[in-house]
C-alpha cells in the first residue's frame, strides 16, 4: 500500500486578480517546477493552520484566513497525495522567497504555460471559475 501525504497549498491572489506561483528549490522533489506554496499537514494540524505555517515558512506572509476552493487526490508511483486547496484573499507582508525560490505574480490563465507540478491541473479551472465571480464546484 503507498503511503499517503497529507497536504495544502495555498493560492494568494491579489487585488488584480493575479496568484502567485514558486519555483521548487533544486534540493525538493520535482526541482524547478512550479507549484502553489504550501506543505504537509503535521499530526494533530488543522488545514489551515498547517497553510497559515507554511505560508509564514515559505513566503514571511501571515494570512487572514482563507476559503477552501476544492480538495483532490493525486496517485504517484511512490505515494497518494491528499490535496487541501485553499484560495488566499488577505495577508500581512509581502510575499517572497524565504528559501530563494524564484516567485511569480501571473493571471490565473497564464499559469498554464508554466512547467507545473504534476497533478496541479485540476486546480486551474476552479479556480477560474471563482476568480471570475463563480463557485469552484
Amino acid at each position: 500500500m503507498k503511503p499517503v501525504v497529507e497536504a495544502v497549498v495555498g493560492i494568494l491572489a491579489d487585488d488584480r486578480g493575479r496568484v502567485l506561483v514558486a519555483q521548487r528549490p533544486p534540493d525538493k522533489i520535482c526541482p524547478g517546477k512550479w507549484e502553489f506554496p504550501g506543505g504537509k499537514i503535521e499530526a494533530g494540524e488543522t488545514p489551515l493552520a498547517a497553510l497559515r505555517r507554511e505560508l509564514k515558512e515559505e513566503l514571511d506572509v501571515m494570512i487572514d484566513g482563507g476559503e477552501r476552493l476544492l480538495q483532490l487526490v493525486n496517485e504517484f508511483d511512490d505515494r497518494r497525495v491528499h490535496l487541501d486547496v485553499w484560495l488566499v484573499r488577505r495577508w500581512r507582508g509581502t510575499a517572497r522567497g524565504v528559501e530563494d525560490q524564484p516567485l511569480r505574480w501571473l493571471p490565473p490563465q497564464q499559469v498554464p504555460a508554466l512547467d507545473f507540478l504534476p497533478g496541479s491541473e485540476a486546480i486551474l479551472p476552479p479556480l477560474a471559475r471563482v476568480l471570475a465571480g463563480g463557485v469552484a464546484d
